[in-house]
């Protein structure tokens, strides 16, 4: 993604069976965090397991880079497609290819993983599966061309999605969600790069998605979309498009990080603008999308955080109090959605 003001550019076959994910953590029996009443309707929101989530995180890390055209981008596309399977969603494999920056001709796969396709009434929630190809921040200026493992830029995401599919079969929502593992986030033009600088070169999956959704016609009421959502100390400040194009769903997806106590975490201030995938399905498709994204103000290397396009994005920076903090507002949000 590219920097828009402050911000700065983002430029992100292991099956696991049901029993192991439920074993994940202290081993204890799940119990529901919250019961609520809403219109004189109970609503019992499960508890999200920052454990789990982390073991997602994990299983992905372990290919390696998911770096388009590479055989971990293969074997972890498989992984998600079966992992999805497993945890009772229509799955669906949005394959194409798309052309990079350079002209690079990308094999890339959206994954999408549908519960409840009958219902027309939908959630779509989102995260980019790839990794970045260049480790174009990093300080040791000798590992700019090295691939990121991508723990947070990327992984974090998509874990905390696999988690909460893993609730989905359990308890169903009301209203049907799509789960939807974009490609080719990352893959824009390096920090270096000479040439004339796009944000088109960003995010090709979510414009292709956007374009030509996995359904004809597809809609859905909101979504949500998670970047980085798993570093220590994270803070999530109101992004400027999600505010521009999707006002109401921010403000409650902000309301409910407070209403469970994250109020540390969802900063109830704007952060500036970033060019993520949710631009492109707020532009094109036209769905109102909020980016849960961190924002640092005072951080010197970078409004992401140090780890950003470093090699040093690894599971060591992934902090599971704050998976926790936005696994549980999510999942808060979907589930009181009518």
């Amino acid at each position: 993604m590219d920097i828009i003001q402050q911000k700065l550019s983002k430029a992100s076959i292991v099956c696991l069976t049901i029993a192991l994910l439920c074993s994940c953590g202290t081993g204890k029996k799940q119990k529901k965090l919250e019961v609520s009443t809403t219109d004189h309707a109970t609503v019992v929101v499960p508890t999200f397991s920052a454990d789990s989530a982390y073991h997602f995180i994990e299983q992905q890390v372990q290919f390696g880079p998911r770096v388009p055209n590479s055989q971990a981008h293969k074997e972890c596309a498989q992984y998600l497609g079966n992992t999805l399977s497993r945890l009772g969603a229509e799955v669906t494999f949005q394959k194409t290819q798309l052309v990079a920056y350079d002209g690079t001709l990308l094999d890339a796969v959206n994954i999408i993983g549908s519960y409840k396709p009958e219902c027309k009434k939908r959630v779509a929630l989102f995260s980019h599966w790839d990794s970045r190809p260049y480790a174009d921040h990093d300080p040791d200026k000798s590992k700019h061309r090295t691939p990121i493992l991508g723990a947070n830029d990327g992984a974090s995401g998509v874990g905390a999605l696999l988690e909460m599919a893993r609730h989905f079969q359990q308890q169903s929502p009301t209203i049907g969600v799509d789960i939807i593992f974009l490609d080719a986030e990352d893959y824009g033009a390096p920090a270096d790069y000479d040439k004339e600088r796009k944000d088109t070169y960003w995010c090709l999956g979510s414009q292709y998605w956007a374009r030509i959704p996995h359904k004809d016609r597809y809609n859905a009421r909101f979504g949500i979309l998670l970047d980085m959502v798993g570093g220590p100390n994270a803070t999530f400040y109101k992004e400027y498009f999600s505010l521009q194009y999707a006002k109401k769903y921010t403000e409650k997806i902000w309301a409910a990080g407070k209403s469970l106590g994250y109020s540390k975490f969802f900063i109830s201030e704007e952060g500036g603008a970033v060019t993520d995938d949710h631009v492109f399905i707020n532009q094109i498709a036209e769905i109102p999308t909020v980016d849960i994204i961190p924002y640092q103000p005072n951080c010197k290397h970078s409004g992401f955080g140090a780890h950003w396009h470093t090699i040093k994005d690894d599971m060591s920076w992934i902090d599971k109090t704050t998976l926790q903090a936005v696994g549980q507002t999510v999942m808060h949000v979907v589930y009181h959605e009518k």
